[in-house]
């Protein structure tokens, strides 16, 4: 047997995938960076706190009961709003990719709902629609619309010209054109717009529960600072960090199962 063959891939140690070793290394090292810093400096717990009395305070928030019906509010309106920007991402960039005036005619309209400034939709949200979930998800919505639309329409217009000339010399329908050439060529497109869109979706969430409304993580975040309690808002933050990753890693796992023959799985896959 050949030394390359019994190699470890790159990146592993001991069948091992190295990130698992130097990610909780560094999370570590940070940790022990911002307690020296707190303990050398003589820094105020009202100013920051040492990360044992964060982790301490996350604890005595996890058994809270209150802290599970504000993080459900702020998990329903993320994949509330996620799911509208998904649809309605995928559907306008498939159609508009197909039908380049229409795009070229939209495009400096959607450009110009982007631009912006979502912060400034909330009061207008807020006259519409109350200070119920309704403004959250349609704030998450709108932020999450923009990536997964761009996307998708990028995915449908990098068709490979030989394959669709094949398919076109096939006498194949639109609509088998579409199912067995451009979706599945644009799907790796469409879930990376997804990974960026459900991260911009629970930030909409959380800005919109900033300033309106009773329950949720951003609702819990600003009582926790108009309460002068920094532990405890640090603790807020962790949670919301902890939830934020597992929806994206929930999105990302969906590359393993849709798109199994990419690349980028493959490379994945073998430990590169």
């Amino acid at each position: 047997m050949s030394d390359g063959s019994a190699r470890a891939p790159a990146g592993r140690r001991g069948g091992i995938p190295l990130e698992w070793i130097t990610t909780p290394l560094l999370v570590g090292a940070a940790l022990l960076v911002w307690h020296g810093y707190v303990t050398g400096f003589g820094v105020s717990p009202f100013i920051l706190p040492k990360p044992g009395d964060v982790i301490a305070s996350w604890a005595e928030l996890l058994r809270t009961r209150s802290t599970w019906r504000h993080s459900w509010a702020t998990v329903y309106e993320t994949i509330a709003g996620f799911g509208f920007a998904l649809v309605a991402g995928v559907l306008m960039g498939a159609v508009l990719g197909k039908i380049p005036w229409l795009e070229r005619t939209l495009n400096p309209f959607i450009v110009a709902s982007q631009v912006v400034p979502k912060v400034a939709l909330v009061p207008l949200f807020v006259v519409w629609f109350g200070f119920g979930p309704t403004t959250k998800v349609l704030l998450a919505a709108v932020l999450a619309f923009f990536p997964i639309f761009t996307n998708t329409l990028l995915g449908v217009k990098s068709v490979d010209l030989g394959h669709r000339d094949v398919m076109t010399s096939l006498n194949t329908s639109r609509l088998q054109r579409f199912r067995h050439l451009e979706l599945p060529s644009a799907l790796p497109y469409i879930i990376t717009g997804m990974e960026v869109g459900i991260v911009l979706a629970i930030i909409g969430a959380v800005v919109g529960e900033y300033l309106g409304g009773n329950q949720g993580l951003g609702y819990l975040l600003i009582a926790k600072m108009n309460a002068y309690e920094t532990d405890m808002l640090f603790a807020v933050l962790i949670h919301l960090t902890v939830i934020g990753f597992a929806f994206y890693l929930s999105v990302g796992m969906l590359r393993r199962f849709v798109i199994p023959w990419h690349e980028s799985v493959q490379v994945e896959r073998r430990g590169r």
